[in-house]
């Protein structure tokens, strides 16, 4: 059984050390870890520091991807190097190491094949008053989403399985928690979580540079996620809406004229059947995005079987122990 915790860093030269003394060198179950850091464009010594510290794979990015893509380049690499379980952590030495192992092991005992580190968000005093219940909201709003209990969504401290790991695909530019909890709750996958311990803070967040950018960023990753996974029913829900409302304001009018108050109303007969019509093509349009739907969960399954297909041969061409 071989562990590879992956680490994203960007700019995390002075952290990275105090998180890598943090993992575990040994866990009961798992036969070799590696560690894995992938460098997003850092402009600091970030990949010189993980290489003398005995990282196994430094993976550079050229230019500063985003947290989003340095993640799911992380899976692509542990995924090659043969990992059985994908770890991931952050650089700056948020979460506590001593913990890796018990994410781990509901992976090890087959009950889960995603487990989500729980930082019990809404009690962490390193958080200020709004943090803590933009990130209880959010954690709900995804959990509703998804079909799932998480109560946080945005904990970056997860273990996956090489399953799940193939399953996976990250499209947002922004931050990959939210997304990937909407995807793992739309194809099935067993999710679990674990309470975790945090660090203090060594610096600020990058993701929430400000309220403003953060409910923006994460309102529009939550919306693009869930529509691209459920677009019937975002589509059905918008045009039923929009037909509601024309219906009402066509009975309002008929309600008028019946009482001979229907002279000088046109404008609700406009207005109806501007609504009418408009909910009739959103309706049309969630049938159409429902049968594209359809062609992208066989798309998708064509792309987990030949990345599945691929690693399969690249551990065949692999050397056997001398």
């Amino acid at each position: 059984m071989k562990l590879i915790i992956q680490i994203p860093c960007y700019n995390e030269e002075e952290t990275l050390p105090q998180t890598l003394r943090d993992l575990p060198r040994e866990i009961p179950g798992i036969q070799v870890i590696e560690f894995l850091v992938i460098d997003d464009g850092s402009s600091d010594r970030t990949a010189e520091v993980a290489r003398s510290l005995g990282v196994h794979r430094v993976l550079t990015l050229k230019g500063h991807k985003g947290l989003a893509k340095a993640y799911w380049a992380g899976l692509e690499e542990a995924l090659r190097r043969g990992a059985d379980i994908i770890v991931n952590t952050d650089g700056d030495n948020q979460y506590r190491g001593a913990d890796l192992s018990r994410l781990v092991q509901p992976i090890l005992e087959g009950k889960a094949d995603l487990i989500v580190g729980d930082r019990g968000v809404g009690k962490l005093a390193s958080f200020p008053f709004y943090k803590r219940r933009l990130q209880q909201l959010g954690s709900w709003v995804v959990g509703q989403a998804a079909g799932l209990v998480v109560p946080d969504a945005t904990s970056g401290f997860r273990a996956l399985s090489r399953e799940a790991a193939l399953r996976t695909l990250v499209l947002s530019d922004y931050s990959y928690t939210l997304e990937t909890m909407i995807q793992a709750g739309a194809r099935k996958i067993t999710v679990g979580t674990v309470a975790v311990g945090v660090n203090p803070p060594t610096r600020k967040s990058r993701l929430m540079r400000s309220l403003k950018h953060y409910l923006g960023h994460s309102t529009a990753t939550i919306i693009r996620a869930y529509t691209t996974y459920r677009p019937l029913r975002v589509f059905t829900i918008s045009g039923a809406l929009l037909t509601a409302g024309g219906g009402l304001l066509a009975l309002r009018y008929l309600y008028l004229f019946l009482t001979g108050q229907g002279s000088g109303h046109v404008q609700s007969v406009i207005l109806a059947a501007v609504f009418l019509i408009v909910g009739f093509q959103v309706l049309l349009i969630g049938l159409l995005a429902d049968l594209i739907g359809s062609n992208r969960k066989i798309l998708e399954e064509v792309v987990y079987r030949l990345r599945k297909i691929d690693l399969e041969k690249k551990d065949g061409e692999r050397p056997g122990p001398d």
